[in-house]
């Protein structure tokens, strides 16, 4: 049995339309049954498709329709925000009548809303569509399985009058990112052309087939590539869309341990980390050793320590093992076997497999000379004895026994200090810093015995030295440098000293020694995200700007941009300053209002601000954040998306022929040799104004014909603006001709003789 609810939906198809559209949905229902019913209509959908809508419940309804009866076209409106990003959404159109035709309901129809990008052409009745199947949206992505390409087919409809082909083009993505297949015309097999492209008849559709296969190097992640259909018969036609696609993560990864030198007596032991990153994710691994024994008997060493790694990378790291410490050598028979494992780490916690490869080190015996020992200790015992002499004779030669900066890592701006410990000080020379990284033969520092005095004693200049002498030691502390910049230093600091034999002087130096500092960079000011409220404004409209700035104690200045493409920029440069040169707070009342702390923590500020832009175009916001007292970075973003500022919409206040308005009267009878006089008034920017069939024409003017004979049936005044916007007004005109005149017919006047001889008449004569 057939259904008794019949539902016309217009338009039948998928819905379209643009960012800031509102998009109408249209229904008639038909009672086909024998008794009166009530038919409710509403909608279900996914959350996804209520923010697209603008439908915070669904609407409703309800109809009371007699039987062979139809009910009168409802209206559903749906509201695309204009920050709605392009895909397709899916709902579901419902009728129901539960009291009336509980058996045959509900009906449901599924239907789709395709929200368009903004740089599409508007879609006209005659003009192709397309549509992605499966469709997708931002949260409705399709997953790419990493064993086999990813299939899509694309929907093509000709809805014009003639033949047309298509092709299908992907300009976000490289060529070998995709393979686009145009289905057989029957021609390939002889060999005559190659398909590149869909031949569709009128009225008629046909399906290309895309295929993804990214390449293996691809990050996985969400991606919305563009897909363009090109029309033959409309190149300047731009049908566009997006599909959203989910490349999910691979963690493989290979890892081998090699062993290079496994068997040693007195070198380390090497070993070969192999990685190699075989999934779509950037790896950063750090490595670790330890034994596998009761009791630890090596140092690990890798090199490098950590490393990270690209989708399709192999690297190498370098394990040195040392055994140690040297008495647990075994002093004949077998080697010792150490056994070990390598524990790899990684940062972000990717799972990982086999992260603990193992190996052995083989720690050979000592060789039988070696009992030679007990020889060389009781030489040992001699030369002791003699070295005690020799010291008598020879006294304590100057000796640095220590040399460190004051800190090993600091703050750029702070100055490096270092502090040293000279034994037998007194015998110096000369004493010298160097710094050899960065490479500098000039040195820092470089002291005599008089320079040292200077140094140790105190005087109007230098209330409190920076050294001091305890019995035969010079000790320094926090001698300064004037070195504040940002990088990593090793400073190397020599002696020289006069030693005394019995004999004669002679000068020696010292081994050198180094002290390690890292000076690191200050953090800054850094802004992490920049917004506009929407994308189009129209002229002389404020521009509301939002960022998100770190560290907000650090602000200097912030200022703000607007770029064109071609990095001109049409307002001036927005300063907002938060700190004077000194560091201290500018209370503006103007600033307080922009920024605020908007965090638990204190971390950031959330800045917003609105900005007057007079010039139309598409721009892209751009912020520059300073931070105090660093003058070499600078934080910068962009704007993700440009915005819009476009003209204001046009009007025409009227369009008249002698004094009658076209919005009054269309169609106007005009007589032949009047005098016409047209006049318009249109008030907008950046519009083109065309009198047809006269031309272009100013937005204001008047213009008038004298002694009119012929006259155009139609005169139209038609406006169009940059953005392709158009409204016309026209007159239909009849011109009437005059009419033609009465020939005038002259009488004869009567002749004499007539006049003589005509009769009087009878009643004349009879008076």
């Amino acid at each position: 049995m057939s259904n008794p609810l019949s539902v016309i939906i217009n338009p039948p198809g998928i819905q379209y339309g643009m960012p800031g559209d509102i998009v109408s949905l249209y229904a008639v229902v038909i009672n086909e049954g024998d008794q009166s019913a009530v038919i409710d209509l509403f909608f279900t959908f996914d959350e996804t498709f209520q923010k697209i809508s603008g439908w915070s419940a669904s609407p409703k309804a309800s109809l009371a329709v007699a039987p062979k009866e139809s009910s009168s076209e409802v209206t559903f409106n749906f509201e695309i925000p204009v920050d709605a990003l392009a895909g397709t959404y899916d709902y579901t159109f419902v009728v129901d009548s539960p009291e009336h035709y509980p058996q045959d309901t509900p009906i449901n129809f599924p239907g789709q809303l395709k929200v368009l990008l903004k740089e599409q052409t508007i879609i006209r009745a005659f003009d192709p569509t397309f549509s992605i199947i499966p469709a997708t949206n931002p949260n409705k992505l399709i997953t790419y399985r990493l064993d086999q390409p990813l299939q899509v087919v694309i929907k093509v409809e000709n809805r014009s009058n003639r033949v047309d082909r298509f092709r299908l083009t992907c300009p976000d993505l490289d060529e070998n990112w995709f393979k686009i297949s145009y289905p057989a015309s029957g021609f390939e097999g002889v060999g005559l052309f190659d398909v590149n492209a869909l031949e569709l008849n009128p009225n008629s559709e046909g399906e290309i087939s895309l295929e993804f296969r990214p390449p293996i190097d691809t990050l996985a992640g969400s991606y919305s590539p563009t897909i363009r259909l090109l029309s033959e018969n409309n190149p300047d036609l731009t049908l566009l869309d997006l599909i959203y696609i989910n490349l999910p993560a691979n963690y493989q990864l290979g890892i081998e341990l090699n062993t290079t030198l496994g068997k040693v007596s007195r070198k380390d032991g090497i070993y070969e980390l192999v990685l190699n990153n075989q999934g779509n994710l950037i790896r950063e691994l750090f490595f670790d050793a330890k034994t596998r024994d009761e009791e630890e008997l090596c140092t690990y060493k890798f090199n490098p320590t950590e490393l990270k790694l690209l989708p399709n990378i192999t690297e190498k790291a370098i394990l040195r093992v040392k055994p140690r410490p040297w008495w647990r050598r075994p002093f004949f028979g077998q080697s010792l076997p150490i056994n070990f494992e390598v524990n790899i780490t990684d940062k972000q916690s990717y799972p990982l497999a086999n992260a603990s490869p193992q190996a052995t080190l083989l720690w050979k015996a000592r060789p039988w000379w070696q009992f030679l020992l007990l020889i060389l200790l009781g030489l040992g015992l001699f030369t002791g004895i003699a070295y005690m002499i020799w010291r008598l004779l020879h006294p304590d030669p100057l000796r640095i026994e220590s040399f460190s900066s004051d800190n090993l890592k600091i703050t750029e701006g702070n100055e490096v200090n270092l502090n040293w410990k000279i034994d037998n000080y007194k015998r110096l020379k000369n004493l010298v810093v160097i710094t050899k990284k960065p490479p500098n033969n000039d040195p820092i520092f470089n002291y005599d015995n008089n320079s040292i005095n200077q140094l140790i004693n105190k005087n109007q200049n230098n209330p409190n030295p920076p050294c001091n002498v305890t019995q035969e030691e010079l000790i320094c502390n926090r001698v300064p440098t004037g070195i504040n910049g940002a990088g990593e230093y090793v400073f190397e600091l020599k002696a020289s000293y006069l030693q005394n034999p019995p004999f004669f002087n002679r000068i020696i130096e010292t081994d050198p020694k180094t002290a390690e500092v890292e000076v690191a960079k200050k953090e800054i000011a850094e802004v992490v995200e920049l917004k506009a409220n929407k994308r189009q404004y129209q002229k002389g409209e404020k521009v509301n700007l939002r960022w998100k700035i770190t560290h907000p104690e650090l602000v200097f200045k912030v200022i703000i941009h607007l770029k064109t493409a071609d990095n001109l920029e049409p307002i001036q440069p927005v300063n907002i300053q938060f700190q004077d040169k000194e560091g201290k707070v500018i209370n503006d009342p103007k600033t307080q209002n922009i920024c605020r702390q908007n965090s638990p923590d204190r971390q950031f500020f959330k800045c917003s601000i609105d900005i007057s832009v007079n010039k139309i175009g598409r721009f892209i916001p751009e912020i520059i954040v300073e931070t105090f007292k660093v003058f070499d970075r600078n934080s910068t973003k962009q704007a993700d998306s440009k915005i819009e500022i476009v003209a204001k919409p046009f009007k025409i206040a009227f369009f008249k022929i002698n004094g009658k308005d076209s919005t009054d009267q269309a169609n106007i009878v005009l007589n032949e040799g009047e005098n016409v006089a047209l006049s318009w008034n249109v008030d907008g920017e950046n519009i083109q104004v065309k009198l047809d069939p006269y031309g272009n024409v100013k937005p204001i003017d008047t213009k008038s014909f004298l002694n009119i004979s012929n006259f155009p049936q139609k005169v139209a005044l038609q406006v169009t603006d940059a953005s392709g916007k158009q409204e016309e007004r026209a007159f239909f005109i009849t011109v009437k001709s005059k009419p033609t005149p009465t020939p005038n017919l002259v009488t004869p006047a009567p002749s004499p003789t007539q006049n003589i001889f005509k009769p009087f008449p009878r009643s004349n004569l009879s008076r």
